[in-house]
């Protein structure tokens, strides 16, 4: 397994997290991207070193290459591919309604973060 490999599988998974936080839906839509090829790249680097194909001919079981990681690989593709399309689809959305793409906090959410308390309970 290559140090190069895990370093850049980190590195991504951390500037994703990072631009996830961000309230710019494209930023978010970024940061996820980078995540889910950071997940790919840890996934490869769990895979271990390339072998001989699985089911191509007869081999030692200790030289053919492990087929689950890259079967979890393609679904994360797959996923990752489908929430993409989703998070577009909403910041189209989100910018033909508002003319931008920021996410703007809720009126009850900075009610919640002003600490009025005005729900009809006496806090008991």
């Amino acid at each position: 397994m290559s140090v190069a490999l895990v370093i850049t599988a980190g590195l991504l998974v951390s500037v994703g997290t990072y631009l996830l936080l961000q309230r710019v839906l494209t930023r978010i839509i970024i940061g996820l991207v980078l995540l889910a090829h950071g997940a790919n790249l840890l996934l490869l680097a769990a895979g271990g070193r390339a072998g001989e194909p699985p089911f191509a001919g007869p081999s030692g079981v200790e030289a053919d290459a492990e087929p689950l990681p890259q079967a979890l690989a393609l679904t994360a593709i797959v996923i990752s591919f489908g929430m993409l399309v989703f998070l577009l689809a909403l910041a189209y959305r989100s910018w033909a309604l508002t003319g931008n793409d920021e996410v703007e906090d809720d009126i009850e959410d900075r009610r919640i973060a002003a600490g009025d308390d005005d729900d009809g309970e006496d806090g008991a």
